[in-house]
């Protein structure tokens, strides 16, 4: 099931998420652009479980940042362009009406918040693995959230494959994205990672994304008033 677009017009232009996307873009390039040195940014960047929560040591000419800010870098890296191409599509389709009920300076916070949020859910369980976590799904799957707290009943068109057909249907937003989550769930199951996934930051950004926006929702409008 393939997210195109949902039908959820905004009020005000998305500056944030577009920019979001632009940067993740322009990193990505930055990255094609390392050669056979991406690998060394990745180490560099990443989020290091070991290195964040043990206080392992990368080699000094890796040390470009502290642990504790990579799990800010870490959110604008992607492993390839499939990688990045999925993550901003959902970004695309849902980050536009979260940022409109939240606010600009608040989406930030609430993005970065949910992003922290899943590379922690990610790597507590294993707090001595050496494999770098890359990508922004783990803040975005914190707007997935959002977007199903506020936006349980919008419609959202997907493509659903059937063999060599695609069937473009109109779904409830919660449907989608609860089969998303419940996805995350059954291939997290089984160590919280599989292929180079994060299944586990994916669940921990959910929930964050859930928990989250609503009582940011509420403070700003208490702001505003």
């Amino acid at each position: 099931m393939i997210p195109l677009a949902d039908d959820n017009p905004t009020h005000s232009k998305p500056i944030i998420t577009i920019g979001l996307i632009v940067i993740c873009c322009l990193v990505f390039l930055w990255q094609l652009g390392l050669g056979e040195s991406n690998r060394a940014a990745i180490l560099a960047l990443g989020v290091i479980p070991a290195s964040l929560l043990q206080g392992a040591l990368l080699p000094e000419a890796l040390r470009w940042v502290g642990p504790e800010f990579t799990l800010i870098t870490s959110m604008f890296l992607h492993g390839g362009f499939m990688h990045l191409i999925g993550n901003m599509l959902y970004l695309w389709i849902f980050g536009d009406n979260v940022e409109d009920i939240l606010g600009k300076p608040v989406f930030i916070i609430f993005y970065c918040l949910c992003g922290v949020v899943a590379a922690l859910s990610q790597a507590l369980p294993d707090p001595s693995s050496t494999i770098p976590m890359i990508g922004a799904s783990g803040a975005i799957s914190g707007v997935l959230g959002a977007y199903i707290v506020f936006f349980p009943k919008k419609s959202v068109r997907v493509a659903i494959p059937f063999g060599f057909f695609i069937q473009v249907l109109k779904l409830p937003a919660y449907v989608v994205l609860l089969f998303w989550f419940v996805l995350q769930l059954i291939n997290g199951a089984g160590g919280g990672s599989g292929g180079g996934i994060a299944f586990g930051a994916h669940i921990g950004g959910f929930v964050a994304g859930v928990i989250l926006a609503p009582v940011l929702a509420v403070i700003r409008r208490k702001k505003i008033r």
